[in-house]
């Protein structure tokens, strides 16, 4: 694999991080918060919805 290669997975896995760590926020709000931290959901499920299309694009682009 090339180093060009393994920079552009390893860009993909930082995107796809950054997506799983915005669903972590809000899976904590559900379980732990959901009724005084409520109001962070439509923000934070419109970053999330971005993280992933912007990683979908990121792989479709790259040919990963």
């Amino acid at each position: 694999m090339s180093a060009d290669a393994k920079e552009l997975k390893k860009e993909l896995a930082k995107r796809k991080r950054l997506a799983v760590e915005i669903a972590s926020e809000i899976h904590d709000i559900v379980e732990d918060t959901l009724w005084t931290d409520y109001v962070k959901m439509p923000e934070l499920s419109e970053k999330l919805r971005v993280a992933v299309e912007e990683a979908n694009t990121f792989k479709t682009e790259n040919g990963l």
